[in-house]
């Protein structure tokens, strides 16, 4: 039986409220109640693998350069949370709030694959390799070893997979796949891409990943989808409109940059829809 509600997927952590990738972004998105967190990866110049989304660290760091000419270590010398401030609710909180906020290095995907393992309820994370990148396919490699290490490379079910993987690149979904048949897969893909929108996906790609302007241009792509026996994930949701559209389309991963509001607008609209709901 299909899920009433959409499950809420941290975009990059709470990164509304937080500087995307960081640590503390996750820590909040937990906070807030997100059941699932969502990443990206690249691969740096001493081959681990780092949450950073653009192919530059110059928008989302104090620093700059290309991610594939950095290691780690020099990375970690660079701020990556002093460019967010969220807005002081408040004068009295602007008044309180301190000079400066403590510096946060890059974070490595091992370091929140950590951050799941250890938190007190279930938590899935979807990891998106970006491409195209210099090192091509040794990001889906990469990957696939250390969810090997962390023992998330062969899941006994698909269903309850901790991991999920996606891509915009079709030959790196496909690739992951070949490596790792048992972890699910999203194809990524924006309302421009027409190619998908008969619901049918290729056979290496579990979901769907439309663009929430895909679906409000056409919100029965879902139901082509899930008649086809596949399930929906949509970025990036946070405005309620597009919550609501998520919702009642049938939807079952909504990415947010908010988590919090976005959990308190499928509460809110949930007893309307579904009369009252016994908590588990």
């Amino acid at each position: 039986m299909r899920q009433p509600t959409p499950d809420v997927v941290a975009h990059r952590g709470a990164s509304a409220h937080r500087a995307e990738h960081t640590r503390g972004a996750y820590e909040l998105a937990l906070e807030q109640g997100a059941d699932a967190l969502e990443c990206d990866i690249r691969v740096s110049r001493d081959g681990r693998l780092v949450c950073v989304h653009d192919r530059r660290i110059d928008r989302t760091s104090s620093g700059r350069g290309v991610v594939s000419e950095l290691t780690v270590a020099a990375m970690s010398e660079v701020d990556f949370g002093g460019w967010h401030q969220e807005p002081p609710a408040s004068a009295d909180e602007l008044v309180r709030r301190p000079a400066a906020t403590p510096a946060h290095g890059v974070l490595t995907l091992d370091e929140v694959l950590g951050l799941v393992r250890e938190h007190s309820r279930p938590v899935r994370l979807f990891i998106e390799t970006k491409h195209p990148v210099r090192y091509g396919g040794l990001v889906e490699h990469k990957l696939v070893a250390l969810l090997a290490r962390h023992g998330l490379a062969a899941p006994t079910d698909p269903e309850s997979s901790p991991v999920l993987m996606m891509s915009f690149s079709q030959s790196a979904v496909r690739r992951f796949r070949e490596a790792a048949p048992g972890v699910p897969t999203v194809l990524l893909f924006d309302s421009f891409r027409s190619s998908w929108r008969s619901g049918v996906l290729p056979p290496w790609a579990d979901l769907a990943g439309p663009d929430i302007r895909l679906l409000r241009e056409d919100p029965g792509f879902v139901a082509r989808v899930a008649a086809l026996g596949r399930d929906t994930y949509c970025w990036t949701v946070d405005d309620p409109a597009d919550v609501e559209l998520c919702r009642r389309a049938g939807v079952r991963f909504v990415a947010t940059n908010s988590p919090a509001s976005t959990r308190f607008h499928l509460a809110e609209s949930e007893p309307a829809q579904f009369g009252s709901v016994t908590a588990n």
